[in-house]
């Protein structure tokens, strides 16, 4: 639907070109986009987080690509098309995913109480207006649990709101690692280990610990010929995050398992680090 919306209902609506890239069964391809989107002078690209990630680290590697010109937006299947904008303010707005559209409102709850949260701080985000779904076609459980009865729509993303009105998200609440009392995002470590000059791939999951209930772990697929070890990536996010934050186990993998669009498929991923472990402790007996 969301797909329908900005395309259909949307670019050609507007009377704007549409660029279409690559065949149908390929997989997104980060480069291949972006030689598009500078040969089109291309405005305006809908695209998932993992490819804008792909994206990002591309153009640390290739630098002859700018994404400049680019600026986010956000939106989900519920709500048919985006719901937020960015406007062209210059300088930290592109870390952001903009302002609210107009006849829409938002809040910040916390995850625990539902209560809504001052500016700055970190909860789920509600949305309401116009665009949200009326609800799930012949699903009345899924929609209850989606859409409260002031018709506020639990997006399940982590976000936080800033003092100018910009709303940034952190992660997927359903992918927060509960380490102790705290909440760790894995896509903040994701992107940090990501910089790492022998990290080809990396995703970082939870893995089960008697003490501390969960603790924060990285599956990483080393660049080339790197002997990059356990010990190295735990002392390269060292003096990066917050204690509570820091990786306290790594599993080297091959690939990390990915969707066509780039998603990480994280059941998936800790079968493949579940089964890489009991191959490494059997080498060991």
């Amino acid at each position: 639907m969301f797909g329908f919306s900005v395309f259909v209902c949307g670019a050609i609506a507007a009377g704007a070109t549409t660029v279409m890239v690559g065949a149908e069964g390929r997989r997104f391809a980060a480069e291949e986009v972006m030689r598009a989107v500078a040969a089109h002078r291309v405005t305006r690209l809908p695209a998932v987080p993992p490819m804008v990630v792909q994206m990002a680290r591309a153009a640390r590697k290739a630098q002859h690509f700018d994404l400049s010109p680019l600026r986010e937006c956000y939106g989900l299947t519920e709500t048919s098309g985006p719901v937020t904008l960015c406007d062209g303010v210059k300088g930290r707005l592109h870390l952001s995913i903009g302002r609210l559209i107009p006849t829409v409102e938002a809040k910040i709850v916390d995850v625990r109480t539902g209560k809504p949260l001052p500016p700055n701080k970190d909860g789920e985000l509600w949305i309401r207006g116009p665009p949200v779904m009326q609800g799930y076609l012949n699903n009345q459980e899924a929609t209850a649990l989606a859409i409260d009865e002031e018709g506020w729509l639990r997006t399940g993303d982590l976000c936080y709101v800033d003092t100018d009105g910009l709303i940034y998200v952190v992660d997927r609440i359903k992918e927060l690692i509960k380490y102790k009392a705290y909440q760790v995002a894995p896509a903040e470590l994701e992107e940090i280990l990501s910089s790492h000059p022998d990290i080809l791939d990396v995703a970082v999951t939870s893995h089960p610990d008697e003490e501390a209930g969960e603790i924060p772990m990285a599956c990483v697929v080393r660049r080339g010929e790197s002997k990059i070890q356990e010990e190295d990536i735990i002392s390269f996010l060292e003096n990066k995050v917050a204690p509570y934050k820091k990786i306290r186990k790594v599993v080297f993998l091959e690939y990390i398992p990915r969707s066509p669009s780039g998603k990480i498929l994280r059941r998936l991923l800790k079968a493949t680090a579940s089964n890489q472990q009991k191959l490494e402790v059997s080498a060991r007996l």
